[in-house]
């Protein structure tokens, strides 16, 4: 059993426990070598400020405050080639970075906190970490989105049963089945991940411990520094919104994961030898130790699974703020955590989906098979018996009654029937609506990634992202 040791660690707010330092600490060493980068950014654009606030004498001259970038840009680079490290004493990379200066620049490296908390310090580096990973989050969806769209193109002609309870339902097609993912994902999830990028994208920097300091501080500037579309205004809504964004982010790819696992869950059955319908490509699949027949959809389980845990962190994110009082309260120090690790699980099922649906094969023969059973054509029949002027609830019974006539019914016919928008007769100008969406999402999120970008490289030129 550890023991503590008699003599406290001192820290910037004094001696403290060590057992207590290390509670309370966590794992923020290693999770905030990814804040780093996004710190320094978040700190450059706070001296610039404190550069061209109007007191006197002055916080940082010209000269200072470019002293100051020049070492920001620096430990950016450094955290950016993993060299950048955090202390034991440091505690976070704020602290890291703080000491970094100090070291280097004397009191220079001793002012940069003036005007701010870690609250707001963290909560802005979270927000261009978030804001910049969603931006990935989007263009691997439009991966996945373009290579459904891709699929369902190549396999426009080929028949698939529809099905409901897992049953034979209706006459559909391939084309159908991956254009329905490929919509899901760009019509219902990316609005949902914009919706957090949304979010994400307003300046906290400034409101300080949530009720502001008693200087002349420019937050306006500092938003336009960092790219961002403007500050949260009120400075305790900018300390509330700590872990609401996070919150926001895990809701949203939650969404995603659930598309992904209903995909997943598709490909797993229609790959199984009793449907036969797709072959998922050998190298995506793995083998077993003792049998050698085996290729198993290990990928497409672990997505299903991954998807749970992703919903798990999103309600996990929002019990954290369940009951919490108004103001910063250290609870929220761990929806750091919770918002990385759903923003990775996410991004790395979204990347190996869709290079598993790139290499995915459909098999038109075991596709048609499955029309053998007549009861698929039931509906499209009774609705040609109402359209010859026979009530509807008498044309259900019939064809019920007469099943076996409808046995070799041809379901291509079936499927050119169906002209109306959206229909499997009507795929090919959905699919190519659909592939012109990727293109236009694709171009926006770029365009929304470069204008952050640009700010950012204003502020510290160097290194490209």
């Amino acid at each position: 059993m550890k023991t503590a040791s008699p003599k406290n660690a001192k820290t910037v707010v004094g001696a403290i426990d060590p057992d207590v330092l290390a509670f309370t600490v966590g794992q923020d060493p290693v999770l905030d070598l990814r804040l780093a980068e996004w710190d320094c950014y978040g700190t450059a654009a706070h001296v610039t400020m404190l550069s061209r606030m109007k007191v006197s004498p002055k916080l940082f001259t010209k000269e200072e405050c470019a002293a100051v970038l020049r070492e920001l840009a620096r430990i950016r680079d450094a955290a950016r080639a993993g060299t950048f490290r955090i202390t034991e004493e440091d505690q976070d990379c704020h602290l890291a970075i703080e000491r970094n200066l100090t070291e280097r620049l004397g009191d220079l490296g001793k002012r940069v906190h003036t005007g701010r908390s870690r609250n707001d310090q963290s909560a802005t580096a979270i927000r261009l970490f978030v804001r910049d990973q969603l931006h990935g989050t989007v263009e691997e969806l439009l991966d996945l989105a373009q290579a459904l769209v891709g699929f369902g193109k190549k396999n426009r002609a080929i028949p698939m049963v529809g099905r409901t309870h897992l049953q034979p339902a209706m006459p559909s097609s391939v084309a159908t089945w991956a254009g329905a993912y490929a919509e899901e994902l760009l019509c219902s999830d990316v609005p949902f991940l914009a919706t957090a990028c949304d979010c994400a994208d307003r300046c906290p920097l400034g409101s300080a411990a949530s009720y502001g300091v008693p200087l002349p501080i420019d937050r306006e500037l500092t938003a336009k520094l960092l790219g961002f579309r403007g500050p949260v205004v009120n400075v305790l809504a900018a300390g509330n919104s700590r872990g609401k964004v996070e919150a926001e982010t895990c809701a949203a790819l939650a969404q995603v994961m659930v598309t992904l696992s209903r995909l997943a869950q598709d490909l797993i059955l229609f790959s199984m030898p009793e449907f036969g319908y797709f072959s998922l490509p050998k190298e995506f699949c793995t083998g077993s130790s003792i049998m050698p027949q085996k290729y198993n959809p290990d990928v497409c389980e672990l997505v299903r699974s991954k998807a749970a845990q992703v919903c798990g962190l999103s309600a996990t994110a929002n019990a954290i703020l369940v009951g919490m009082p108004g103001g910063y309260n250290r609870d929220l120090q761990d929806t750091k955590k919770i918002v990385m690790e759903a923003l990775d699980t996410t991004r790395a099922s979204l990347r190996i989906l869709a290079r598993l649906v790139g290499g995915l094969k459909a098999h038109p023969d075991r596709l048609r098979a499955a029309f053998a059973e007549p009861g698929v054509f039931a509906t499209d029949r009774a609705l040609e018996l109402v359209a010859g002027g026979m009530p509807w609830r008498d044309a259900y019974h019939q064809v019920r009654d007469h099943l076996e006539d409808l046995r070799g019914m041809d379901p291509d016919e079936a499927i050119a029937k169906k002209r109306h928008l959206g229909a499997p007769g009507a795929i090919g100008p959905a699919l190519a609506a659909l592939g012109a969406l990727v293109r236009t999402l694709r171009a926006d999120v770029r365009a929304g990634r470069a204008l952050a970008d640009r700010a950012l490289r204003r502020l510290l030129p160097g290194a490209p992202r």
